[in-house]
């Protein structure tokens, strides 16, 4: 259940503080410019029941601000930064008002998602360095790592204040590479929107198509069949295994045992022909489509079980070894408390205590009912390892009860729905295999795509990344990076 409510900018707080302490929590914030000038909705979310509940506030063009949420939510600072950087929105009184998005050679006054933005101008030292906190006393110095890193990820800058080898204080500076892609889905169809939201994070096309396609749906009216609902939630967990099984794997090897990596690794390749046998993609490009699903196949359950047998041989292997298990055991603790605070989400969540799952909360189908949610509350490396093990299980047996009375290769799409129905704006919410997705779709009259806003897990979760490496050792930031294995993509849109 989806409601709207009109509420005045000097009201924001009070409302606001009544869903947060009422079981809500902010799943995003959406700045609009549109005819009537300049609209910001905040999306706060509770479940189960499900229950979405949207607060739309109108601005003066002439004076674009609104009171700061920052003191009743943690996220709610941060996507009013973002959006002061992309829209030029002030939040009035807000504790940090320094950029979060633009960096310091972007220009003073140029605001990408302005309407009369125009191309970006010239870039250069406008304001200086980025205002790192300098941690001073005797023996303290900075190590400096990135922005650019081997491999293939994406930049991101990490600085450290450290004295001997412990860590007194973590920086991480991200957004290198804004890529505005919430500005490419403007005046696009809601069919050409698809390969764009598969590409938010090229690790997590079935849940940002997913999401995308849930929100497009309800702006559009459109009812989306059973047998498709579930052919969803079945991509949904495959994409959840090989992402999960190359973790397990990278954090054996960040652990000294690259032999187990090496056979996860093995598997993983398994599942991603396995990927391509059933969409057509490894990445499973092309199975989430509007208003249903498309198939080539679908996984056989011998085969499954034998990929199964050979994940829990390799976790068992790692678990059982004692410098791996000792080394994931009490590293970069994040407790429960901080990753309540911070609003953590998916298995950085649950590995510290919160038992939250949008598959729960905010089902699409009927399979959130018989879940076994893995939940611990040691908040280490240990925890996020055992996690993602136990979700495999879970995803796995879940793969087996959705593939039954499905039939492969075939296309499951409902009927169009007529011109003009529906709400004209829509949201998603799910449980891709960081966390829960959030996506808001608006339409245009036309029926184009007159703004989208995409949230994935790792806006909510990098800021905990600094937190659980206070006082731990700098040997310790490789293998709790990957235990928290946070996207750069989908964080720097």
């Amino acid at each position: 259940m989806r409601t709207t409510h009109e509420t005045s900018a000097a009201e924001l707080p009070q409302r606001a503080a009544e869903l947060l302490t009422g079981g809500h929590r902010l799943a995003l914030i959406a700045a609009h410019y549109g005819e009537g000038g300049i609209r910001v909705v905040y999306l706060f979310v509770a479940g189960p029941p499900d229950v979405r509940t949207e607060l739309h506030i109108q601005l003066a063009p002439e004076r674009p601000e609104l009171p700061t949420l920052a003191h009743l939510s943690f996220a709610a600072g941060r996507f009013e930064r973002e959006m002061r950087d992309l829209f030029g929105i002030v939040p009035l009184d807000h504790p940090l008002p320094r950029r979060l998005v633009r960096h310091f050679h972007w220009p003073r006054g140029w605001y990408p998602m302005h309407p009369d933005a125009g191309p970006p101008p010239a870039f250069g030292e406008q304001e200086g360095p980025y205002p790192f906190l300098q941690v001073e006393g005797d023996g303290v110095y900075e190590i400096g790592v990135g922005p650019v890193h081997a491999g293939l990820i994406e930049p991101g800058h990490f600085r450290f204040s450290v004295v001997g080898e412990t860590i007194l204080k973590l920086k991480a500076r991200l957004w290198f590479t804004h890529k505005g892609v919430e500005k490419l889905f403007q005046g696009r169809t809601t069919a050409a929107g698809l390969p764009l939201a598969e590409r938010i994070s090229g690790d997590t096309a079935v849940g940002h198509a997913l999401a995308y396609c849930l929100a497009v749906e309800e702006a559009t009216g459109t009812e989306v069949p059973v047998e498709a609902r579930r052919a969803r939630a079945l991509l949904l967990e495959l994409e959840r295994i090989h992402n999960h099984v190359a973790d397990l794997g990278m954090l054996c090897n960040d652990a000294g045992h690259g032999i187990l990596n090496a056979q996860a690794q093995r598997v993983r390749e398994q599942l991603l022909r396995l990927n391509r046998e059933t969409t057509g993609h490894r990445l499973l490009r092309g199975g989430v489509v509007p208003g249903g699903v498309a198939l080539q196949s679908l996984p056989e359950v011998q085969r499954l079980k034998a990929i199964g047998e050979d994940i829990r041989e390799i976790t068992d292997l790692a678990l059982g070894h004692s410098t791996v298990r000792d080394r994931f055991t009490g590293t970069a603790v994040l407790k429960t408390d901080a990753a309540r605070e911070i609003g953590c989400l998916g298995y950085v969540a649950r590995a510290s205590g919160l038992a939250n799952d949008a598959r729960i909360a905010h089902p699409f189908t009927d399979y959130g009912a018989q879940l076994d949610i893995p939940v611990h509350t040691g908040g280490d490396v240990l925890a996020r390892f055992l996690v993602r093990a136990e979700e495999i299980d879970t995803s796995l047996a879940l793969i087996e009860q959705l593939a039954d009375g499905l039939t492969a290769p075939r296309a499951v799409v409902g009927p169009s729905p007529r011109p003009g129905a529906g709400p004209r704006t829509g949201v998603g919410l799910v449980e891709g295999w960081r966390g829960t997705i959030a996506t808001r779709v608006e339409l245009a009259p036309d029926g184009t795509l007159a703004r989208v806003k995409p949230v994935d897990p790792s806006f909510f979760n990098w800021p905990a990344l600094p937190v659980a490496l206070t006082d731990t050792i700098v040997p310790d930031f490789p293998l709790t990076n990957k235990s928290f294995n946070l996207s750069y993509a989908a964080n720097d849109l």
